[in-house]
């Protein structure tokens, strides 16, 4: 074991063991006997990711893409270090925000209106919410043929305690006009191209969507700044809908007359067939319709996968969401979904958060197992159990989730 200062990550400073023992996953046995200033060797690793915990999975770094293996999101609050990372080209560099402006604009907005962000703090009331963000290829590691596009597994997804102001008292304190159909948000992230006259994305929603309660403009993530990579200093955050209708680095919303027309916004982007298509079918940007609410789905996050049992009992967390409604049922199956128990779930937070679930599981015998979670939401839509449709981009992927079990 080497030797290591404990002033790189402030809440290692202040850890107990109980807290090395949380980060572990399991209590350290003789910890008492650990010397002072020495780290646990297992977290002696660095992140290849400023602030990100060591284990994320990096898919690629230009632009940096990076997801959370499921038994890292055993919180209920998905902590900053653990969120996953979607980047459509380079964050903005050498940020002050005390010279961070937003403006509101657009042929729908009656003003134009331009706020600092310590006007938005101190003009409008402050709200904070429980909010799932989910990229819409989470998942697209199954499609087959393969969809094109970072290969997610499970791990495009968090749910976060977001702060900050509500986008309708912003909107409506600049003026709404009533033709307005769709906001556009505008970041100040750089084209991969280096071209300043290039966006890497510019999205949005309908208006109706924007004026929800829970559609934030947010500068906080869980009571602290929220990280450069997930859209410091300032974001917009869009629940239970595709994570890139949540614009980073956020400077400008147009209030529009039409269905926004950003980079990404038209051809197949974020969209999928209006109709069902056979594996492999070209089909026509005109046959393809954005992704709005995203489709019901689970995620098993205690234990990992690979456990190995010395019991005939094993008790299973995870979480479970269904875009802009609740989950009704949650269920699991040992015997690859010829029956189903019912799990214990929880309620959410406040509306568009994730619910927890809990369920005792029993082995009949020793062997391999795997252990599967269904959610059912309150419209009575169940996960399929494999790849629901396959679609060009490879998008909307909510099979049930699985993973292994060898019991002894």
């Amino acid at each position: 074991m080497k030797k290591k200062q404990l002033t790189r990550r402030s809440f290692i400073q202040q850890s107990t063991l109980t807290a090395f023992g949380t980060a572990i996953g399991m209590p350290i046995v003789f910890g008492h006997y650990l010397p002072q200033n020495l780290l646990p060797v297992i977290l002696e690793k660095d992140s290849p990711i400023e602030g990100k915990h060591p284990d994320l999975t990096l898919l690629n770094d230009r632009p940096l893409n990076a997801q959370t293996p499921p038994h890292l999101l055993n919180d209920s609050i998905t902590p900053a270090d653990k969120f996953f990372i979607r980047n459509n080209g380079l964050p903005p560099e050498n940020i002050d925000p005390e010279k961070w402006t937003l403006t509101i604009d657009g042929e729908s907005a009656k003003s134009n209106r331009t706020f600092s962000l310590a006007a938005l703090k101190s003009q409008f009331n402050e709200y904070s919410y429980q909010l799932v963000l989910e990229c819409g290829g989470n998942g697209r590691s199954e499609f087959s043929p393969p969809a094109k596009g970072n290969q997610w597994t499970t791990g495009a997804v968090g749910c976060a305690v977001w702060t900050g102001v509500r986008l309708a008292d912003v909107l409506r304190a600049t003026g709404i006009k009533d033709n307005a159909v769709y906001i556009g948000y505008y970041g100040k992230d750089t084209h991969l191209s280096g071209d300043k006259n290039k966006r890497p994305i510019s999205r949005g929603c309908p208006i109706a969507k924007a004026l929800e309660p829970e559609t934030l403009i947010a500068w906080s993530m869980n009571g602290a700044d929220i990280p450069l990579h997930n859209g410091y200093p300032l974001r917009l955050v869009v629940g239970g809908w595709p994570a890139s209708c949540s614009g980073k680095w956020l400077e400008r919303i147009s209030i529009r007359d039409r269905i926004h027309d950003g980079p990404k916004m038209g051809g197949q982007s974020y969209r999928i067939p209006c109709d069902p298509v056979a594996p492999g079918t070209k089909v026509a940007d005109e046959d393809m319709c954005i992704i709005e609410s995203m489709p019901v789905k689970s995620l098993i996050t205690f234990p990992r996968t690979g456990a190995i049992l010395n019991a005939r009992e094993l008790k299973i967390k995870g979480h479970a969401w269904a875009g802009d409604v609740s989950v009704r049922k949650m269920e699991c199956s040992i015997d690859f979904g010829q029956s189903w128990q019912p799990a214990q779930l929880s309620p959410p937070a406040n509306r568009l958060a994730w619910q927890d679930f809990s369920a005792t599981v029993r082995f009949p015998k020793p062997g391999y197992y795997e252990v599967w979670a269904r959610a059912t939401d309150e419209n009575g839509k169940t996960q399929p159990m494999i790849l629901p449709g396959w679609n060009p981009k490879g998008y909307l992927n909510n099979a049930c989730h699985r993973i292994a079990v060898r019991v002894k």
